[in-house]
């Protein structure tokens, strides 16, 4: 038997981007109910050296804000759920289209057979 492994990269981001593609390329940032921390992040953000998991206040602190909005021109986001668990949705259906079996292992993340 064979198994593939499909998971979505920098989902989070990802679903946000579907509908600002004016922000593909740029840094994005997913943050934690009440926008507490960093939970997804696209490349161009972590290649600001932005963490998994990083407490936004403190991103802020470093980056500066003024760096935030000008500069490194991070748009963050607060999580929409919804918005994810429909995406998600979404994708596991087309996945499940193209095999026998699908796990879901996460809202981005299945192992096909």
């Amino acid at each position: 038997m064979m198994y593939a492994l499909c998971d979505c990269n920098n989902f989070f981001v990802s679903c946000e981007r579907v509908f600002r593609p004016d922000l593909e390329g740029k840094p994005i940032v997913v943050l934690s109910g009440n926008d507490g921390c960093v939970v997804s992040r696209s490349n161009e953000a972590k290649k600001l050296g932005i963490k998994m998991g990083e407490p936004w206040f403190e991103v802020k602190r470093r980056l500066g804000d003024e760096a935030i909005r000008r500069e490194a021109k991070v748009t963050a986001f607060s999580s929409n759920f919804s918005l994810y668990g429909d995406l998600s949705s979404r994708v596991m259906s087309i996945l499940a289209k193209h095999t026998p079996r699908l796990d879901q292992y996460s809202i981005d993340e299945a192992f096909l057979h």
